[in-house]
């Protein structure tokens, strides 16, 4: 392909095409420019900017735009809340879209969001004139193919990472160079409690199964456990470095996907240093669109789709809360419906919900009713697996009373009475009879 010059600049003078009024997009997770967002909230500082909205998925690193300083001038409109807008988006200084992952691309090619800016990082071009958008490319392709104007880093610490990562440098409108470490987001060990949530999870995991693992502390405890497993792929939306040492011993190797075979697909990724050398310049890792990969037709395309997914609260009708505490955002929608309703129809699918019993304080996550203000993500129809340290438990085609037997038996001990005998007050005393004692 025909290749333009490329003009490097500074971020101070990168960001002067930002003007007032304009909707912005932020790569996600490690590559957020870090460079370019502080030049940015020093302009509006100076008082150049008003009203500019910005949007993004869960970003690692700084944030200063969604604080209380920056009222008028910037307003986040995220698709995610993340631990570092979280008190910021509780507070009303930011907000909140609530949207299917999936649908995060569609917002911005439909013109519901229109973007005006694109702010990302990228790998150093090559010699035929492209470069990657590495770690994650999620809706963020979607933002660089819409946008009027794309800044771009290029930063020789992003990847050059495989599938839909791979643009050409003729979109990208402005160029800025940075070398600072990609920022790594570092999962500690599983706990008691996540290693035995991991264990009754891994214990559902067939051999040749398509994975699909949610983010944090859980899914990296099935991961753990599944080393004697054979013959798994990945369809994923993201994953860590917890599918390492699975990939390096051969247990994932895609033989049995239908598509993408032998392929590991994912959109984004959050890890450390390790994984990000990981996908770097690895034809077998494919990091594409969120349209595609949190796709229903996609994903159940795939044999015994096995999506594995946490959630905040579950009442006792199977309804899920995975966004919110009550009327307090916590984190977002993201990909859970996408990959349960891909499960489903996948031939032998698994749909998993896995989560502590309790909270760190002892309180049940488990609840008669979801507590008020709570979002359902997950509906009760959609539930089939249902995973504690307690036990493995599947909901699908049970009846309301037999759903709540099944979903008290894996809760924490110290509060199975409690919920019997509210759903006991729910369902009258024929419940006795249906559910009998612990």
């Amino acid at each position: 392909m025909i290749t333009k010059p490329i003009t490097i600049v500074s971020a101070q003078e990168a960001v002067k095409a930002i003007k007032s009024g304009d909707r912005i997009h932020i790569q996600s997770v490690a590559l957020a420019p870090q460079g370019l967002i502080s030049a940015m909230c020093e302009r509006g500082r100076n008082g150049e900017l008003r009203d500019v909205k910005i949007q993004h998925l869960h970003t690692e690193g700084p944030a200063p735009y969604a604080e209380a300083e920056f009222e008028g001038v910037f307003q986040l409109e995220s698709f995610f809340v993340g631990h570092n807008v979280r008190k910021a988006t509780q507070a009303g200084y930011a907000d909140y879209i609530p949207v299917f992952l999936n649908e995060t691309q569609k917002l911005i090619r439909e013109n519901v969001l229109p973007v005006d800016i694109a702010m990302v990082q990228v790998s150093t071009p090559d010699k035929h004139g492209y470069c990657s958008l590495g770690t994650s490319v999620d809706a963020t392709l979607a933002a660089v193919e819409n946008a009027k104007t794309v800044i771009a880093v290029i930063n020789p610490n992003v990847p050059r990472a495989w599938g839909d990562a791979m643009i050409p440098t003729s979109i990208i409108d402005i160029f800025c160079e940075d070398n600072t470490p990609l920022i790594e987001a570092g999962f500690a060990a599983p706990n008691e409690i996540e290693a035995a949530i991991g264990r009754n999870v891994a214990a559902l995991v067939e051999d040749g199964a398509t994975l699909q693992m949610g983010i944090g502390a859980i899914p990296n405890a099935v991961l753990a456990e599944l080393g004697n497993h054979k013959n798994l792929g990945v369809h994923t939306e993201m994953f860590a470095d917890g599918l390492l040492p699975l990939v390096e011993s051969g247990v994932v190797n895609g033989a049995n996907k239908a598509i993408d075979k032998g392929k590991i697909v994912s959109t984004f990724v959050m890890g450390s240093k390790k994984v990000y050398d990981f996908i770097d310049d690895n034809p077998a890792v494919l990091m594409m669109d969120v349209k595609y990969t949190n796709s229903v037709e996609n994903i159940c395309r795939n044999p015994k789709v096995t999506s594995i997914n946490s959630a905040l609260q579950i009442d006792l009708t199977g309804q899920i809360c995975a966004d919110s505490i009550g009327t307090k955002f916590y984190s977002g929608v993201g990909g859970q419906v996408d990959f349960i309703e891909g499960a489903t129809r996948s031939q032998g699918g698994k749909p998993i919900i896995a989560m502590p019993s309790v909270t760190n304080k002892g309180l049940s996550k488990i609840a008669n009713i979801l507590t008020p203000g709570a979002g359902v993500v997950t509906t009760r129809p959609h539930m089939h697996w249902f995973a504690t340290e307690y036990g493995a438990v599947n909901l699908y085609g049970q009846t309301l009373q037999k759903r709540a037997k099944a979903i008290i038996s894996v809760a924490h001990p110290d509060h199975r009475e409690q919920l019997e005998r509210e759903a006991f007050e729910r369902y009258g005393s024929h419940f006795r009879f249906v559910t009998n004692k612990y």
